[in-house]
């Protein structure tokens, strides 16, 4: 794609720091409040997933598994001949029984999946999920300094610890349920982010080296055109991935919903951070520099 003089993505940059700033803020403020909306899998407790053969509602649902003897209410939630039942507490094998025979009393042709977590393998699975974050994070930021220089590397994890926030932002704001398979998505979402923001970094690089910037405006132009001219291929990724994450969530299973929602807005912040998050903030960093500009030979 050849470059458009007046499209200035520099300026644009603006705009998309101030809406990720508000959503930083509100994100922050509802996970101080309220936090995430744990799954099972990361608080203890146990998960009933029943498959229907015709549709129910929780009024007939309830009391059908009254008989069971808990000390807190069950959350109850409804969907297309689905039914999945949340206990904060582990159900013994007779309470699981007891669901099974409350529910088939309903309907004889149902089906069961339980999981229960007891309280060490859930701090277990909560302490690993974070490793894995952080190892990641870890091996990318030296990668990244490794092959570029450090104002690249810093503007790179700047975008990647965005992307990822967003999608914790956004689930935090309206309280879905975080699973295991939404950290498999947050870390599939860093991969993306980091790939698309060195696509656009070596065009950078590629730029600097041929070229003679000696001014501010003479970075801004050469950001604003190596970004234009590596556009198309961002967008066009975008657009892929994002088309099969979107239809894996509309026709996927239950089981993957979480992971198919997390990438699709993942997919959409990724989709712009590359472009006005990471190259502008690259920028911004270079215009610090003290020594005039100059381009570096390649590394690595």
């Amino acid at each position: 794609m050849r470059f458009k003089k007046e499209l200035d993505f520099v300026h644009l940059s603006k705009y998309f720091y101030i809406f990720s700033i508000a959503l930083t803020v509100a994100g922050l403020i509802f996970l101080a409040v309220l936090g995430l909306n744990y799954s099972v899998d990361f608080k203890a407790g146990s998960n009933v997933d029943i498959a229907l053969s015709k549709n129910l509602t929780a009024d007939q649902i309830r009391p059908a598994i009254e008989a069971i003897d808990i000390s807190h209410e069950p959350s109850i939630s409804i969907g297309d001949k689905r039914v999945n039942i949340r206990y904060e507490q582990e159900l013994t094998e007779d309470q699981d029984e007891a669901i099974k025979a409350g529910i088939l009393k309903l309907d004889d042709k149902a089906s069961f999946e339980i999981n229960t977590v007891d309280t060490e393998m859930a701090k277990e699975l909560a302490r690993n999920a974070i490793y894995a974050v952080l190892i990641s994070c870890l091996g990318i930021i030296l990668y990244v300094s490794i092959r570029f220089e450090w104002r690249f590397a810093l503007a790179a994890i700047v975008a990647l610890v965005h992307d990822a926030f967003m999608v914790v932002a956004v689930f935090s704001i309206f309280r879905l349920e975080v699973d295991l398979t939404f950290i498999i998505a947050v870390l599939t979402i860093i991969g993306y982010s980091i790939n698309d923001t060195i696509v656009i970094f070596d065009r950078i690089r590629e730029n600097l080296r041929f070229g003679k910037q000696k001014t501010y405006e003479d970075l801004k132009i050469l950001v604003n055109k190596s970004v234009a001219q590596t556009l198309m291929r961002s967008l066009y990724t975008a657009f892929t991935v994002f088309i099969a994450a979107f239809f894996l969530l509309i026709l996927g299973g239950e089981s993957i919903k979480m992971f198919s929602l997390a990438m699709v807005i993942g997919l959409l912040f990724g989709a712009y951070s590359s472009i006005f998050i990471a190259s502008p903030l690259w920028l911004l960093l270079k215009k610090r520099q003290k020594q005039p500009v100059k381009s570096s030979p390649a590394k690595g």
